[in-house]
């Protein structure tokens, strides 16, 4: 049986993305320390982006809205292992690897992080994890451009997703 989330070991590392320690997510998240990430946008062959609300259980940004589906890379996990694991964790998708995007550093109140960013694209179903995701659905570019404003996204996933917009504006 794995551990708790609180109680999940996690990497620390420097400024240049090496390991320097490891602590548990609980330690992590009560000191922000700097940790790896990882952040998937999956979309469909429309070019929809899958955004997703979070469960209230969540111990970082509660039951905010989010365009990646993502998380803590474990302790000794590769940025592309742990975006497998987060796909399959959270959307039921098993099999496909997503593509590497860009690394992304973040720097927030609450969680600081070197995030490695993937795309997935999917057309099939998707089952969601209770415990991490109480609702999503496709929605195009325009439609998150109008929901900005309405709702409450992930702070470092805003940020993120605003990098992405920019590259693909070139």
């Amino acid at each position: 049986m794995s551990a708790a989330p609180a109680e999940e070991l996690v990497d620390l590392v420097d400024d240049d993305d090496c390991v320097i320690g490891r602590v548990t997510r609980a330690q992590m998240r009560a000191a922000n320390l700097l940790h790896r990430n990882v952040a998937v946008l999956c979309k469909n062959s429309n070019g929809d982006i899958y955004v997703q609300q979070r469960s209230a259980h969540k111990d970082l940004f509660p039951s905010c809205y989010d365009m990646f589906v993502g998380g803590v890379v474990s302790a000794g996990e590769s940025y592309a292992a742990a975006a497998k694991r987060e796909i399959a964790e959270e959307l039921g998708i098993v099999g496909p690897s997503p593509r590497r995007l860009f690394h992304h550093r973040y720097e927030g109140a609450h969680t600081r992080s070197h995030t490695e960013v993937f795309e997935l694209s999917w057309d099939g179903g998707i089952t969601h994890q209770a415990s991490e995701v109480v609702w999503g659905e496709y929605r195009s570019l325009q439609q998150l451009a109008d929901n900005t404003e309405r709702f409450e996204f992930v702070a470092d996933g805003a940020e993120i997703f605003g990098h992405y917009l920019r590259t693909l504006r070139g």
